[in-house]
């Protein structure tokens, strides 16, 4: 079993996340924030390519062609998460529903919030809205840890750019490397310094560099080989 109660500051794993969700202790985890595939594979139109600016990568990843289905997530959430603890979920228009369906008998309340992106991928031929938004599934109990100290905050809508710039890792490149300062953002309002944080879909570590930045314990997950070795250098780094 996973030793979160004398565990250090960080914990990474490269292994299947369903596999070794089992080994951690029951109710140990104060805070999941995790960023599951959104199966958008199948909407993809390929990606686009021009003479005048570098290709519009449309296509995601072969790992997000792989069904994802919240329900083979919603026991093992509720057994490992504390009696205060709190959930977050990034996902897309196309899983929210299903999300809703699963998981909304299962825990008091059920919300999400809005990330807006300020920079989204433009939309070269004018054929649709920017996609400009993404989702975020939130889930807890009565009693849940709840750190609002003022109404402003409170808002369920955040606005950020998308990763760009010495933020982006290049080498392996992840197309959906999410921004620390949004991760930060919510590790702030729904946990406490030394609580445990879980990303059971690390991709390249952003959750665990804001957990460090915040003095919370982190334990990482992620079954590709390269994404794990870019995560732990970074979030040792950081």
């Amino acid at each position: 079993m996973i030793d979160v109660k004398n565990m250090g500051n960080t914990l990474l794993f490269n292994a299947d996340c369903f596999e070794k969700m089992k080994e951690i202790k029951d109710h140990s985890i104060d805070l999941i924030l995790c960023d599951p595939p959104y199966n958008l594979a199948h909407y993809s139109t390929g990606n686009m390519k021009f003479d005048w600016r570098s290709e519009i990568n449309n296509d995601v990843a072969k790992w997000d062609e792989i069904p994802l289905n919240p329900g083979d997530l919603v026991d093992e959430f509720k057994r490992i998460i504390a009696p205060k603890g709190n959930i977050f979920i990034f996902c897309s228009y196309n899983l929210i529903g299903k999300f809703h369906e699963v998981f909304d008998s299962e825990f008091d309340t059920f919300q999400f919030m809005v990330w807006h992106k300020t920079n989204p991928v433009p939309n070269i031929r004018k054929s649709s809205f920017l996609n400009s938004c993404e989702l975020i599934v939130c889930l807890w109990n009565k009693g849940h840890t709840w750190n609002f100290t003022a109404q402003n905050e409170m808002h369920n809508f955040i606005e950020s750019p998308i990763c760009m710039g010495v933020e982006r890792l290049k080498n392996p490149k992840h197309p959906t490397q999410k921004p620390v300062k949004i991760l930060e953002h919510i590790i702030k309002i729904a946990s406490n310094p030394n609580d445990v944080v879980l990303d059971m879909f690390m991709g390249v570590g952003s959750t665990g560099v804001a957990a460090k930045r915040l003095n919370r314990r982190f334990i990482g997950i992620e079954i590709d080989k390269t994404y794990f070795e870019a995560a732990k250098k970074r979030i040792e780094n950081s």
